[in-house]
């Protein structure tokens, strides 16, 4: 069992800021408006080749369904209420023409061994939707025999006939938005689902043989105390789900609209929400939990878990993963994907999306072609994310330079952090404390160019 950290009060002071995730490198903040259809075919052509060249492994698939039958105060991802089923047949024919418009140019059934539906809410679709849906994919990608095949379940609109059904679909991995039990919080930020139903639909999987159950919960919500907390993580780790994913909330209301119905007052301070996060790790650890990085935890022997171990995680816009660092398909509205040294995101709203895609030209809203400075630090960064820290040989070997030439200034300011006990430096590399990969974003926003000629990090959620 791994041993559960010690925060410093002047530690936690001194991150208390905003950083980004890194779920990519360069962040999505920095995509350009210039970078469209265009350079995204580009793009798409010369993933072609590679595979055509058998130098391209398989790909992996998100698609992004906005739908929601209600609104969660708390939610910052792209949605659209709306208590009208019917808006899925439009979308779902859009999504059609998206994937005919990748097969067109990549070839028919490029192999696929990760796929994700993500939200929104999924489960808005009824089963002859996602049927429709998963039979699209089939058609126009292959699906392979070993992919992780995942969707994410909002509890209140799943039912043990919808599980059965996902499973004859294909679908192996599920992961509940849980968010918190407590009635207070969930009615404070307009969520009510008990933990009963959550519970039965968790049991109901097992019995059905999904390989994989993940829960999302949010610390920092509103009316959350350290003993109601306490409660919500009791129940989970007694649901034993595979993988537990632990946001802290970003509370960032001029920018999301639906965060102002959040009473301001009723947020817990910000010593409470450390002490929140604290009893949450202690919790979790002790329940034989491992802490894999940033906000994930995953049973010992659990494929993330042993990952870690191993040296061979990775991480791309769902979060941390075990497959290698697949280049990414993205469909839908909003959606952000990957493609060779490029990142590209569709339209953010429906009507622009719509209006694209039913001219027969792909989404494309925005995106960017790495540079060599782009590649260079994003090799950096996720070496930082996924392996707590890097031989300096190895970018050396790759990139042709000189690390402790090329990083001076970070390696310089990396020792702040080493005097804070959060990273040990040696000759020709460093690593990251226990202590340290909590804080693990801290550590890789140092060799962020683009973040240090911001002048403001407003846009990103809190580092603890």
């Amino acid at each position: 069992m791994q041993s559960p950290p010690s925060f410093s009060r002047d530690i936690l002071a001194r991150l208390d800021k905003n950083g980004p995730r890194y779920t990519s490198y360069p962040t999505a903040d920095r995509y350009q408006a210039g970078f469209g259809p265009a350079q995204y075919r580009d793009a798409l052509a010369g993933r072609a080749r590679r595979s055509a060249d058998e130098k391209a492994g398989p790909l992996s698939l998100y698609l992004h369904i906005p739908f929601c039958q209600s609104l969660c105060y708390y939610c910052a991802c792209n949605k659209v209420i709306t208590r009208h089923p019917e808006r899925a047949a439009r979308y779902l024919d859009a999504l059609e023409r998206e994937m005919a418009l990748h097969a067109a140019l990549l070839g028919h059934r490029e192999p696929i061994s990760q796929l994700h539906l993500g939200g929104g809410t999924p489960t808005f679709l009824d089963d002859a939707e996602l049927e429709r849906l998963m039979a699209a994919l089939r058609g126009h990608f292959r699906l392979l025999p070993d992919a992780e095949i995942s969707i994410e379940i909002d509890p209140r609109t799943a039912s043990t006939q919808r599980l059965l059904h996902l499973a004859r679909l294909g679908f192996n991995r599920l992961s509940f938005g849980v968010q918190d039990f407590d009635p207070d919080v969930q009615r404070a930020v307009h969520r009510i689902q008990p933990y009963e139903s959550v519970r039965d639909l968790v049991l109901d999987a097992r019995e059905i043989g999904f390989a994989s159950v993940n829960m999302d919960l949010i610390y920092g919500l509103p009316l959350q105390t350290l003993d109601s907390f306490a409660r919500t993580i009791d129940q989970v780790c007694g649901l034993r789900p595979d993988r537990i994913a632990l946001y802290g909330y970003a509370h960032l209301p001029d920018r999301f609209k639906p965060q102002r119905r959040i009473v301001s007052a009723d947020l817990p301070s910000g010593e409470t929400r450390i002490g929140l996060l604290d009893a949450a790790i202690s919790r979790f650890l002790a329940a034989g939990y491992d802490y894999i990085g940033m906000d994930h935890f995953a049973l010992h022997d659990d494929a993330l878990a042993r990952a870690k171990r191993a040296g061979t995680l990775h991480r791309n816009f769902q979060g941390y993963s075990t497959q290698p660092d697949c280049e990414l398909i993205a469909l839908g509205v909003s959606a952000i994907g990957r493609v060779g040294d490029t990142y590209s995101q569709n339209a953010k709203t429906l009507d622009d999306y719509y209006a694209r895609i039913e001219q027969g030209e792909f989404a494309i809203e925005r995106g960017l072609a790495m540079s060599l400075d782009d590649l260079l630090r994003r090799e950096v960064i996720m070496a930082i994310m996924c392996q707590g820290g890097l031989d300096f040989s190895s970018i050396e070997r790759a990139h042709g330079i000189v690390f402790e030439s090329y990083f001076a200034t970070e390696l310089e300011s990396l020792q702040g952090l080493a005097g804070m006990g959060l990273v040990q430096q040696s000759a020709g590399r460093f690593q990251v404390t226990g202590t340290g990969w909590y804080f693990v974003r801290a550590v890789a926003m140092v060799f962020d160019r683009h973040l240090r000629e911001r002048r403001t990090q407003a846009q990103y959620s809190r580092i603890v």
